[in-house]
């Protein structure tokens, strides 16, 4: 499907010029004439990228960009990314655009590469942050929305729309686990999240909610038939396709049992209406199971008095009541917190642990036997660390630990200790490798790649200490070339996140150190090139972009504008190369 670009401008021959050069590049284009003519299009139209005037009669850019994003909140939509168009030389214009939250500048007249090149990098970049948003937002297994983006949609859904909201648990599913194989459980767990999605309406948002706990929102649902007819068709299809998957003979009471409450009224608060289905929920599990239970006043009496508990009474509420005498187990989604957390305590305060991975491998050959001594590795390792550490499971074969205050020599002692132990009492059924890495303030493996390190290659050192003194005070880490020659000596050795490259420089100027630096052979292609320039011809820019460049920036540069571009195009590029890598890896390694 072509992008869609919305251009608005109270110039014909503007908007004729930028349609036509959108439309020959594949662009569906939408030309609107005035600031109040877009904020009436956007209530019922989403485009992909707005290019907005800033000098229109009545409402300039600038107000229409604050009414634009002000509308977005109300209609509760995703900020669709803007680019001014201006014909002002003034920097401070710039300046102030970059601090309201443009995406970038374009300036007219328009120079069509130039303007195709700008309008990819925003739609490039708004898409693999898209693919990332979504990765995140989703349970990998069954396609569901996770938990965390389950909770933040439906905290906004119920204040606005009527419905029944579920709280639904799969009865007896650890038995097929159990009996079965968790191969065979995440088998179950699919067919399951199938036949919900065969049986609910398209407009219910149905969320994973952990292990076999489910939660869904239906705006059809408006009686308690709806949910008996539900809870009856839902188990009748999970038992025939259990029976399909594990045979005739197959006995376990695997059902659904469902709670369920009416969401009403804009003062509706999910998370107590969650609360109470939950409640609704617990009243089934206790009885038949494979039904269902509407929350009735009565269930919540024993909450009357949940007002007056105080920090000694939550304290114990939130505490572990059986501390196992074993390491933290934790699955992906929450490991990913713990472990954000760890890190940035370990950095502030200065302390040590280390990361641990161990690979298994079969003494013979992949079977169902090597998978099933992973899962007693697994279960070893967890007895044999202090409580204090922290598990995670990554894939049936790989065991990832987080050992806190640790040294890295201890951490040594610690792996031979599990492998002796393990192979005193196994013998030798898995072939364990394992990798270690010290994490600690101080040490260079600590590092989440928010430092951007840019090359400039200039022959003016004025503009070089001006570069170098912006960036630095935005944590960009500098290095200060003379010249195009020692820009191509130092890529050499060295691989920066980003190149500032000036067209004018004596010997090899900027044009002729780019068509080096993408010579293939060179291994320099990838890195990222952003021209500077005070030369105003439109002919130079063009040819930089047809070059390879991502932008041009003109001096005397904008400090804001400088940043502002450096930042974004190393977060593009990143986000692309992450994009890459793990496309390259699903090929590779594909999940269990």
């Amino acid at each position: 499907m072509a992008d869609w670009i919305v251009i608005v401008d109270d110039d014909m021959t503007n908007l004729k010029v930028a349609g036509h050069i959108l439309s020959k590049n594949n662009k569906r284009v939408t030309a609107l004439k005035s600031g109040e003519a877009l904020l009436a299009f956007i209530r019922d139209n989403r485009p992909d990228l707005i290019l907005l005037d800033i000098r229109m009669p009545g409402m300039d850019g600038f107000e229409t960009f604050k009414r634009l994003r002000s509308l977005e909140k109300e209609l509760n939509i995703e900020e669709i990314p803007v680019i001014f168009l201006t014909a002002d030389e003034e920097t401070s214009t710039e300046s102030r655009g970059f601090e309201v939250g443009v995406s970038d500048y374009i300036r007219k007249p328009f120079e069509p590469e130039i303007l195709i090149k700008r309008i990819n990098n925003i739609l490039g970049k708004q898409e693999v942050i898209h693919h990332f948003q979504d990765e995140a937002s989703r349970d990998k297994l069954t396609g569901f929305l996770n938990k965390a983006t389950l909770n933040e949609k439906l905290k906004l859904m119920c204040r606005k729309i009527e419905g029944y909201l579920m709280m639904a648990d799969l009865d007896s599913f650890k038995l097929v686990n159990d009996i079965y194989g968790h191969d065979m459980g995440d088998k179950v767990l699919i067919s399951f999240a199938e036949i919900l999605k065969s049986v609910l309406d398209e407009d219910a948002t149905i969320g994973r909610f952990g292990g076999d706990e489910f939660v869904v929102f239906a705006p059809r649902y408006k009686t308690e038939e709806d949910i008996n007819n539900f809870t009856i068709k839902i188990n009748e299809l999970l038992y025939n396709k259990a029976k399909a998957l594990m045979g005739s003979n197959f006995e376990v009471p695997l059902g659904l049992s469902v709670g369920a409450i009416y969401v009403k009224g804009p003062d509706a608060d999910y998370l107590d209406l969650l609360s109470l289905a939950d409640k609704a929920l617990y009243s089934v599990k206790q009885k038949d199971k494979h039904g269902y239970s509407i929350y009735k006043e009565q269930m919540g009496d024993a909450d009357k008095d949940s007002k007056s508990i105080g920090l000694k009474e939550l304290s114990m509420i939130l505490s572990e009541r059986n501390i196992p005498n074993s390491a933290l187990t934790l699955d992906k989604e929450n490991f990913i917190s713990v472990y954000r957390f760890l890190m940035r305590y370990l950095i502030r305060y200065n302390r040590n642990a280390s990361k641990l991975l161990f690979n298994l491998l079969p003494v013979a050959e992949e079977s169902k036997e090597h998978y099933q001594t992973c899962d007693k590795f697994f279960e070893f390792v967890k007895e044999h660390l202090r409580k204090s550490d922290l598990l995670m499971r990554y894939r049936k074969n790989k065991v990832f630990v987080f050992l806190t205050e640790i040294k890295e020599f201890a951490v040594n002692q610690v792996v031979s200790g599990i492998i002796n132990a393990w192979q005193n009492e196994y013998g030798n059924k898995l072939i364990i490798q394992y990798e270690v890495e010290e994490i600690n303030a101080g040490s260079s493996l600590v590092n989440y790649g928010d430092t951007i390190w840019v090359a400039v290659a200039d022959d003016d050192p004025v503009n070089l200490k001006l570069v170098e003194k912006t960036l630095n005070k935005s944590g960009i880490n500098v290095s200060l070339l003379n010249s195009g020659r020692e820009l191509l000596d130092f890529v050499k050795e060295n691989r920066p996140d980003l190149i500032l490259l000036d067209y004018r420089m004596d010997g090899l100027d900027g044009f002729e150190t780019m068509v080096k630096l993408r010579d293939d052979r060179s291994g320099t292609s990838e890195i990222p090139v952003i021209f500077m320039s005070a030369n105003e011809d439109v002919s130079c820019e063009a040819r930089a972009i047809s070059l390879g460049a991502m932008d041009i920036i003109r001096k005397p540069f904008v400090p804001e504008t400088l940043i502002f571009k450096v930042k974004q195009i190393v977060e593009l590029e990143r986000l692309r190369k992450l994009r890459y890598m793990e496309l390259e890896k699903s090929v590779k390694e594909p999940l269990r």
